[in-house]
């Protein structure tokens, strides 16, 4: 009875709380937000000051008195009252439409992302969190099965489907079948690690300190994976991006010319160790799920499929077909969505481990 009555004034909400971005998709309105998760918070009293947008742009330039943190490292709660804080924050900022009602009669039912290799612990703590945070039931569900349903496949078939989801901390890599994950690995190595490979690379080859939104930006605008093939009278046109730093030596502001050769070069380590990770599920799969993948080939999701020629890299090194799901930085929540839109959907995909 009492769920009936909060219900009426809440919104059921799905959250892909990531390492790099939180995606937050509502009944009746599909995805609403999607803001960096970055909390800034007073360093003495840990009141929070900013969250999302608005504490990305404080990153590196706060006075002493300011912290900015990432609630979630590797894609599990590193702080959990920033965490809190966060999702409460963007419960509130779905009822907006709810100004007037206290936000004590908003407690909506909320279905959360997980990475698949998470400890009982680190379920619990985002569970916690997010009852902490006002809602009235928490579920959880892995990521790379509401990755996979957010892309409309069929996962309760008899066939094995592949998903590779490459987040901000981690990249999770599985395969489902029959409504579950068959084998499944998940990687402390996202796009987070390949921000850290360009900084790595730029101050090795070129004394040149860069902050991590630098790094970052520099990622989408240039980062690519696979060098394409030209004919011999073809030009190059290798993209360039202008970067400002900290000179080493000098210790004073510089600017220099960053080509995509280099950036492809900085990132190859990174991308080569997810591919291996691929090659490590395939052989763990059983032979009658690696003909499935064989003919339907890898479905790759996440904000580092959107790296240019990276479909084709994995492709060129496990000669399998490899599919960009539609809008990748969305499919997880999307998938969330889905499960909350079907009851029966949830009570078969949904991580139990006597949390609900």
């Amino acid at each position: 009875m009492l769920n009936k009555f909060f219900s009426f004034f809440s919104h059921d909400v799905g959250i892909d709380l990531g390492t790099a971005n939180t995606l937050v998709w509502v009944r009746g309105k599909g995805i609403v937000i999607r803001e960096p998760s970055i909390v800034a918070m007073h360093k003495k009293t840990k009141q929070v000051i900013a969250i999302g947008t608005e504490a990305k742009k404080m990153l590196g330039k706060t006075p002493a008195n300011i912290i900015t943190v990432r609630p979630l490292r590797g894609g599990v709660i590193a702080d959990f009252d920033a965490t809190q804080a966060m999702i409460e924050h963007y419960i509130r900022e779905v009822h907006e439409v709810d100004r007037k009602l206290p936000f004590s009669f908003i407690h909506p039912k909320v279905v959360i992302g997980i990475p698949s290799a998470v400890t009982e612990v680190e379920r619990r703590a985002v569970w916690e969190a997010a009852l902490a945070a006002g809602a009235r039931e928490a579920y959880l569900i892995e990521e790379p099965m509401a990755a996979a349903i957010g892309a409309g496949v069929s996962v309760f078939q008899p066939t094995g489907v592949m998903v590779v989801d490459i987040g901000g901390g981690t990249t999770e890599i599985a395969i489902i079948s029959l409504g579950g994950i068959v084998v499944n690995k998940s990687l402390k190595l996202a796009g987070d690690d390949m921000d850290q490979a360009i900084l790595h690379y730029v101050r090795l080859r070129h004394g040149l300190l860069l902050g991590e939104k630098t790094a970052e930006d520099i990622k989408i605008k240039i980062g690519s994976a696979f060098e394409p093939k030209r004919k011999a009278k073809e030009p190059e046109n290798e993209e360039m991006a202008v970067v400002r730093g900290r000179d080493i030596e000098t210790g004073l502001p510089k600017s220099l010319r960053l080509t995509e050769v280099e950036v492809r070069e900085a990132l190859a380590p990174v991308l080569s160790q997810i591919i291996e990770g691929i090659a490590e599920v395939l052989e763990e799969a059983p032979p009658e799920l690696t003909s499935d993948i064989l003919e339907r080939g890898i479905l790759i999701t996440g904000g580092g499929a959107q790296i240019r020629g990276f479909d084709k890299l994995i492709m060129e090194r496990t000669q399998i077909p490899v599919i960009v799901a539609e809008d990748p930085l969305t499919t997880v929540v999307r998938g969330c969505g889905e499960v909350l839109e079907n009851p029966a959907l949830l009570s078969r995909v949904r991580v139990t481990g006597g949390l609900q």
